[in-house]
């Protein structure tokens, strides 16, 4: 089709010379109308065939966009927690969107032009010589003037775009994140700072573009110049040989040149064809100005896809089978930066259905322990079992369908009530859901809503009050059916009417099961069968609550620090 559509466009400009020469010239208007037809359907075949190849091109295109797109989400499902960590949110978003429509201008339209554009230039090229070899030969002399240009300009060109991209992505970083703070900076009253960084983000990405801007701005003018001079050669040495004919010219300026005889309807169709010599040469610039954009995003693009997630699952591993819940930590030490450890030798066992607590000031290294349970992280030294299986020997899938973690910052995705208490376990039933909604104590608040289970949360869960959203943390949770249950700080953020309720549901919640608890209001741990008191990464103390009051170490001071009110001699209970 692209073969069609370039030699269709290489018609018309000969049928205008036969015009002028054979038609015009005799006065044959019956010519002249069917001459005028067939520059019509030529035309009509070259819409056609244009329409084709660009719909076809943009869904081949569309296509491959789609699959990178798609590979990227999927890649970011893959990546490890310390990825994420490392790297802006604002970055990631920019990657998988700015960057990958830049690549899908060139992938959707900057290909099919390039092959056109160079069959167009080839034909161009042929018919010329056809016509004149020797007005051609002048024709091209001002080719390597346009290559020169191109080579200087093309490594500044790519420089320019790369920091485009660089500064697109910072300036979307920063945006997430104040979109994100939006409620500390206003309770903060720092609109004024953020503002003021905004602007010098978004001055920057102003200039950059600028720098490119000016840098195709002179490209593509410059380009213009030159074909003007390649078509100025044409006008003089071709009008010259028209004007005095092959006869007259011998020994003239025109014939020294070696222009030849041309007719003037042969000299139109000949400067038609130079003028469109240069079109195509300026559809490359364009493109190459696009292909430098796209080149820049997908160095991007292909640097997260070709990034091997930390945490992968070993050849060979296994399928966890359903498990009891006896979880070893076997001399654990551990460091998110090499040379920075944040665990010591950690070593510790829980029975199934045993609550664990984890306390200590913060940085203690409790929060750490639980992602080494999950395996979003592996320790450097040491292993951690789960009823005798290292959880780096099984899949990950088969490890976290086991286990549900409610963490202090509630995430509530987009969707209904209904769709985030099922967020584990999809397939449950309406009334399971219901049911898991009133175990916990949510019931009563969820019916209330607009539309009850079908309410819509919006992003975050923004329409539900905090202490809301950790009862549906709550509810997902129980829904799912974990062996094992790890709350981090679960019951930190809500209201001690809505702690009451928690805890009432706590006990059938955790019935059975292995937990993990994090808290720093250490009356919500005072009934777990083995509380761990960590400092600096160790473990300083292990007891149930009645031993560690009795010890009076750090457990006792921080006990105190939480209920001044108590007398001195302080109950174990």
């Amino acid at each position: 089709m692209t073969f069609v559509v370039s030699a269709t466009g290489l018609v018309p400009p000969y049928l205008l010379g036969l015009a002028v020469d054979k038609y015009i010239a005799a006065g044959d208007l019956r010519g002249l109308a069917l001459l005028a037809l067939a520059y019509a359907g030529v035309y009509l075949v070259h819409w056609l065939g244009s329409y084709w190849q660009t719909f076809t091109m943009a869904w081949v295109g569309q296509r491959s966009i789609f699959a990178v797109r798609r590979d990227l989400f999927a890649h970011y499902q893959r990546l490890d927690f310390g990825y994420f960590q490392r790297r802006p949110t604002g970055v990631l978003i920019s990657r998988a969107t700015s960057d990958v429509e830049a690549l899908s201008e060139l992938v959707s339209s900057g290909i099919v032009f390039v092959f056109s554009d160079l069959l167009t230039l080839a034909g161009i090229v042929t018919i010329m010589f056809v016509l004149n070899v020797r007005l051609a030969l002048w024709s091209i002399t001002i080719l390597p003037l346009v290559v020169v240009v191109a080579t200087v300009f093309r490594g500044r060109v790519m420089i320019a775009y790369r920091d485009v991209r660089q500064r697109v992505a910072k300036m979307a970083a920063n945006l997430q994140e104040t979109i994100s703070g939006v409620r500390v900076t206003q309770s903060f009253v720092r609109q004024d700072a953020n503002m003021e960084r905004f602007d010098c983000d978004n001055r920057e990405n102003y200039r950059a573009n600028m720098r490119a801007a000016y840098l195709f701005a002179l490209f593509v003018p410059t380009v213009d110049l030159i074909g003007a001079l390649g078509t100025a050669i044409v006008i003089w040495f071709g009008g010259q040989a028209v004007i005095h004919g092959l006869d007259q010219a011998a020994g003239s300026l025109a014939a020294a040149a070696g222009a030849g005889a041309l007719t003037a309807g042969e000299l139109i169709a000949f400067l038609t064809y130079v003028t469109r010599f240069y079109q195509p040469i300026r559809d490359l610039v364009a493109v190459y100005n696009q292909a430098q954009v796209a080149t820049a995003a997908a160095e991007k693009i292909f640097g997260i896809l070709d990034t091997r997630p930390a945490i992968v699952d070993r050849l060979g591993a296994s399928e966890l089978p359903p498990v009891r819940g006896e979880v070893v930590y076997r001399n654990v030490s551990f460091e998110y930066v090499p040379g920075e450890r944040v665990l010591h030798g950690v070593d510790f066992r829980v029975e199934p259905g045993q609550r664990l607590a984890l306390v200590g000031p913060t940085g203690a290294g409790k929060t750490s322990i639980v992602n080494l349970l999950g395996r979003f992280y592996d320790p450097q030294e040491g292993a951690v079992l789960i009823d005798g299986h290292d959880v780096r020997d099984v899949t990950q899938r088969s490890l976290r369908r086991q286990m549900a973690f409610v963490l202090q910052d509630t995430f509530l995705f987009s969707g209904t009530v209904e769709e985030n208490i099922k967020y584990g376990r999809p397939e449950a039933t309406t009334d399971e859901c219901v049911e898991a909604a009133r175990t916990i104590g949510a019931h009563e608040f969820i019916r209330k809503l607009p539309d009850g289970y079908q309410t819509e949360v919006e992003e975050r869960g923004g329409k539900l009050s905090v202490g809301q959203r950790q009862l549906v943390s709550f509810a997902r949770a129980l829904l799912a059916d974990p062996r094992i249950l790890v709350l981090d700080e679960a019951t930190s953020s809500v209201d001690a009417y809505t702690e009451v309720i928690i805890q009432r549901a706590m006990d059938r919640l955790l019935e059975g099961r292995t937990c993990f608890i994090i808290a720093h209001r250490l009356s919500t741990v005072r009934d777990a069968d083995l509380i761990l008191v960590l400092d600096a990464g160790r473990i300083v103390e292990r007891g149930r609550h009645k031993d560690l009051i009795a010890l009076g170490g750090l457990y006792r001071r921080l006990y105190e620090m939480q209920f001044k009110q108590a007398a001195p001699g302080l109950p174990a209970g």
